[in-house]
């Protein structure tokens, strides 16, 4: 789950980390207001959506009067930012923070995030700061600084030290950067992180530290322990199918391409993806309708599909385990006779009960394409979706 700028420094003032004066707006007069109270004479008016990228595309404005204020705050607020994130389509603005400026010695990068190979949280950070650091790895990855830490004991002083150092921090600014390296791990477990990232964190002409943005993902199988942080959820920046499938326990992602799947585990999905992209193909859709779906999470999760108006063609690619192939089939009739069915269909089962299941398909008098092996399946959908390169 991810949230907006204003509600990550909200969260991390808890842990008594140094970020600016602020507050968030829905209306021009709300951000106008906010400005007043803050001791100025230079503001940031910042468009609040889920993506990064934003200041390339004109949603943060520096204001130095509360005028200018109330001019930004109207061109950003309801205009549709386009960023690197957020696709060609853009975001609506609905949102503003409104903050204090700050006197900038320097900027850096800081991060908490699991490293996947060690299984641990690992700390990154560069003096690369307001940079993607995706563009510092490929330039520059020498400037990419990493500690492990180890779960069980926790990021330790002398490596919040040495990352201080490594930066080129020098005199009392290492203290107060090591001190604030501490509390944002810190806020990293406690909250349930999957992402903690400041981009950037600034050294200001005072040598103090500050966070002038904030980024905060969280684990969502942890929620349960956060319901303040579950408040937070911002459903106007969430796509609607996801947030539809989610209700049903369905792990759902919209992709660009014209080839919808539904595939019973993550693992066969990322295969299933990876075999129709080998055959020229584009999914559609990362659909894993997991290892214990009933018939009407499988309707839903067909539904899900068939309502994407860039869909040629669907694949179903199942295994069944745990997962019935006879329940599968069931859900795909019930689905394909309530909603219709408009583009191609191709069905590959196997594991448990496929003979029943493949009983039930043909015996439904749907027009589908009957598949063997990953292969087939993949070479059929392809073909059905308008073959090699049929991407919107």
């Amino acid at each position: 789950m991810k949230i907006h700028e204003y509600q990550a420094k909200d969260l991390l003032r808890r842990f008594d980390v140094p970020v600016p004066d602020g507050g968030s707006a829905f209306t021009v007069e709300e951000a106008v207001e906010v400005a007043r109270r803050l001791p100025g004479p230079v503001w940031v008016v910042k468009a609040q959506i889920h993506a990064g990228g934003r200041g390339k595309g004109g949603g943060v404005k520096l204001a130095r009067s509360v005028d200018d204020v109330r001019e930004q705050a109207s061109k950003i607020l309801g205009m549709t930012l386009v960023t690197h994130q957020t696709g060609s389509g853009g975001r609506l603005v609905k949102r503003l923070l409104v903050e204090e400026g700050c006197r900038i010695a320097k900027e850096y990068y800081f991060a908490v995030i699991i490293d996947r190979e060690t299984r641990r949280p690992v700390v990154m950070a560069s003096s690369e700061g307001g940079m993607e650091i995706e563009e510092v790895a490929a330039r520059s990855p020498e400037k990419i600084l990493k500690e492990q830490v180890d779960p069980a004991v926790g990021l330790v002083p002398f490596q919040s030290r040495r990352l201080a150092f490594s930066l080129g921090m020098r005199g009392k600014l290492v203290h107060k950067a090591a001190k604030v390296f501490g509390k944002l791990y810190n806020a990293f477990m406690k909250l349930d992180c999957s992402l903690l990232e400041i981009n950037p964190l600034v050294a200001t002409e005072d040598d103090d530290i500050v966070l002038l943005d904030a980024k905060l993902n969280f684990d969502d199988n942890a929620l349960f322990r956060h319901k303040d942080i579950l408040e937070l959820r911002d459903m106007d920046e969430e796509d609607r199918a996801e947030i539809e499938a989610s209700g049903y326990g369905l792990s759902y992602i919209k992709l660009d391409g014209t080839i919808g799947c539904m595939v019973n585990g993550a693992g066969l999905a990322m295969s299933t993806m990876d075999i129709i992209k080998l055959h020229g193909g584009e999914p559609a859709n990362f659909l894993d309708v997991g290892g214990g779906a009933n018939k009407d999470q499988v309707k839903a999760a067909f539904k899900i599909i068939t309502h994407d108006p860039n869909v040629k063609a669907i694949l179903v690619n199942i295994f069944g385990g745990i997962m019935r192939c006879d329940v599968i089939a069931e859900g795909i009739v019930a689905a394909v006779r309530e909603v219709g069915l408009s583009v191609p269909l191709v069905v590959r089962l196997e594991g448990t009960n496929v003979d029943i299941g493949k009983t039930i398909l043909a015996e439904s008098g749907l027009d589908l394409i009957a598949a063997d092996g990953m292969r087939d399946a993949a070479e059929k959908v392809v073909a059905a979706a308008g073959g090699a390169g049929g991407v919107r």
